[in-house]
């Protein structure tokens, strides 16, 4: 393996290069109108490197009804699985999503081109998250120029609508059952820490209803806007008492630093409000949207059982109120065990390649990696190749380290080879 690592130093201008064909391709959702393109350049690549590939278009019925919100998007929502059998023991999922978000006009440089400048990688998607994308075809290049093979089985699960959700093409790869493996690495994370958690997402809805009537008499129309006050109130008083609890998994230490904040917590927001047609018309309906982030200590039926709590003292309080409440949810919570021999691989992994501490920590937010962790049971770790406060990822100028391109080319070559659980190494 020495020489696979001594020849992956050379390779950061490769790696670059294929990171640069990356980005050309736009993949911006909305509209994701690319996938395909850029499902063709990584079958094609990887066809060449002996991959069994199979591209995998969502049926456009399956994605409207699995995300109703997101039916005026256009394209076809094709993503690719491909799979290298090399008669080892074990097999290496190895995901994250070809999408990014869209870029604004505020850039100093061309977002969907990669710029080399001050020892940074600039491009729309460089850190979340075509620069693994990169870094893993360079690998498997370099693997296959000098003839090692990897120590698992590989399983590469190149997927479409992260950014979007709440189901992506991700996990319709679970549902379909394309997800086979015993490991689970996704590259859609930072390099600050190996991500072994994330918060689970609830969508909240409140409809309040009121009765319409002409403005200049509104003491003959009952104003929804004005009912949904006590509403509001007492979920501000429910977000008190959430934001009270805490998780047993520990955040990042960039995020700890900025915050003062050590492990998870679960957030109650008010996110959305909309209500009334016109200024001189007594609103008949206020609608109130949020979310609610429940840590993996916590299941979906608390949080539900918590807003319907909510809704009933507003009742008792408010007897005239007329309201409803609908909770879905979006993605559970993520939790992998930290003490689990794949943790401990991918950290062993990361710390050579980094030549630091890489810990395990949470993050706050919701991953389409916990839905098919949910369906698969697979151990999963996240780790990337951004960093979290520098790499702008969903903002203007993103960017990666140089330095850590090469970083994360060497510990792609030191899982992929396996000489750790499993492994044939």
């Amino acid at each position: 393996m020495e020489r696979l690592f001594e020849h992956l130093e050379s390779m950061k201008d490769e790696a670059v290069r294929n990171l640069g064909e990356l980005v050309r391709i736009d993949t911006s959702v909305p509209p994701g109108k690319n996938y395909a393109e850029a499902v063709d350049y990584m079958a094609l690549h990887l066809k060449e490197l002996g991959f069994e590939v199979e591209k995998i278009p969502m049926p456009r019925e399956l994605f409207e009804n699995k995300n109703p919100r997101l039916s005026h998007l256009a394209g076809e929502r094709v993503n690719l699985s491909a799979r290298k059998d090399i008669d080892a023991e074990k097999t290496l999922l190895i995901n994250t999503h070809l999408d990014v978000v869209p870029a604004s006009g505020n850039w100093s440089i061309p977002p969907f081109d990669v710029t080399v400048k001050d020892n940074r990688i600039f491009g729309r998607g460089v850190a979340d998250s075509k620069g693994g994308i990169a870094a893993m075809l360079t690998v498997l290049s370099a693997m296959d120029e000098l003839g090692i093979e990897p120590g698992y089985n590989l399983n590469i699960a190149m997927t479409t609508d992260e950014e979007m959700g709440p189901y992506s093409g991700l996990c319709h790869l679970a549902d379909l059952g394309k997800l086979e493996a015993d490991f689970f690495l996704s590259m859609d994370g930072d390099s600050d820490d190996i991500t072994i958690a994330s918060n689970g997402n609830v969508d909240w809805q409140v409809d309040v209803y009121g009765k319409s009537y002409h403005s200049g008499s509104s003491f003959l129309g009952v104003n929804a806007i004005e009912q949904s006050i006590p509403v509001m109130n007492e979920l501000m008083g429910l977000k008190e008492e959430v934001e009270k609890k805490r998780s047993g998994v520990p955040v990042s230490n960039v995020i700890s630093e900025k915050t003062g904040i050590d492990t998870l917590i679960p957030v109650l927001n008010i996110n959305m409000i909309n209500g009334g047609v016109k200024q001189n018309i007594v609103p008949d309906k206020c609608t109130l949207k949020g979310d609610r982030r429940f840590i993996p200590e916590e299941k979906f039926a608390d949080v539900c059982r918590e807003m319907n709590e909510a809704i009933a003292r507003i009742r008792e309080k408010n007897p005239g109120i007329n309201m409803e409440l609908s909770c879905n949810e979006v993605y559970a919570p993520l939790l992998t065990d930290m003490d689990h021999p794949w943790v401990k691989e991918v950290r062993r992994a990361a710390c050579e390649a980094a030549g630091r501490d890489v810990m395990c920590s949470g993050t706050q937010g919701s991953l389409d990696v916990a839905y098919a962790v949910k369906v698969t049971g697979l151990p999963a770790c996240c780790f990337g190749i951004g960093r979290r406060t520098e790499s702008n990822a969903h903002g203007d100028d993103e960017n990666i380290r140089v330095e850590d391109m090469v970083m994360y080319l060497k510990f792609l070559g030191k899982l992929i080879c396996g000489d750790g659980v499993g492994g044939k190494g």
